[in-house]
């Protein structure tokens, strides 16, 4: 996650990662062509669609989400609710629970796809359209930290993460399930993309619940399960992993 540095207001339009690497992209993409092109293959020049940032020996993948949505997954197959709300989450993530159960997604941009078992209700995490603790399994992940920051369209309020994370553990019925996520590390606002707080700091948002797991992913993009509260409490850009219950 880029936030030091001079690229940091190039990156968003044009990843300087890209611009580096276009060069020696061009050379092999052109080397390949005539090699192609020798073997009989037909690739007219109208037709070329240069594809310059796949040549990799590994499979890339961001920790964060890939992690994350392992974990929410497994957690909600083993609970096995009747039915599971998510709040932003990733769509990839929401789309693969409705092999689980049937799912309700909650957000100010709705999703509109077509697939059975999932329902698509427009909504912000600031004020969700449930009663209180009516939702037994509900998940939120990588999504309160960019509240209030005005990113995804949704208005400025300093406090919109603490807010959220309110209205989340509002609807949790008692004997249901949160799985929650978010960075941690040093805490710090990095306008206008996310906040990041200490686990502890996370914890403290939902004081009237019950944490029973902590994991996360640390800076070097491990992932354990379980961990300690403050071994991620230094991280620069860590993933925090939290499971609340209501008793």
């Amino acid at each position: 996650m880029q936030e030091l540095g001079r690229t940091r207001f190039v990156d968003p339009v044009i990843p300087s990662s890209r611009l580096r690497n276009a060069p020696a992209g061009y050379f092999r993409f052109f080397k390949e062509l005539r090699r192609y092109r020798a073997l009989g293959g037909v690739a007219p020049r109208k037709q070329l669609y240069p594809q310059l940032h796949d040549w990799m020996s590994e499979s890339p993948y961001d920790p964060h989400y890939f992690y994350q949505d392992i974990w929410a997954a497994r957690h909600v197959a083993r609970f096995a609710p009747e039915r599971h709300v998510d709040v932003g989450s990733r769509v990839d993530y929401v789309g693969f629970l409705t092999a689980i159960t049937q799912v309700t997604f909650v957000d100010i941009r709705p999703l509109e796809a077509q697939i059975d078992g999932l329902q698509s209700v427009a909504g912000s995490v600031l004020a969700m359209p449930f009663e209180d603790a009516t939702v037994t399994s509900i998940s939120c992940l990588h999504v309160a930290e960019h509240i209030g920051l005005g990113r995804y369209g949704d208005p400025l309020d300093p406090e919109g993460t603490v807010k959220a994370a309110a209205e989340l553990a509002r609807v949790l019925a008692p004997g249901g399930q949160l799985l929650f996520s978010g960075p941690v590390g040093l805490p710090r606002t990095c306008f206008n993309a996310h906040r990041i707080h200490t686990p502890r700091e996370v914890v403290s948002m939902f004081a009237g619940l019950e944490l029973t797991q902590f994991g996360g992913i640390d800076d070097a993009g491990d992932f354990e399960v379980p961990r300690d509260l403050d071994d991620l409490a230094s991280a620069r850009y860590a993933c925090g992993l939290f499971r609340f219950a209501r008793s």
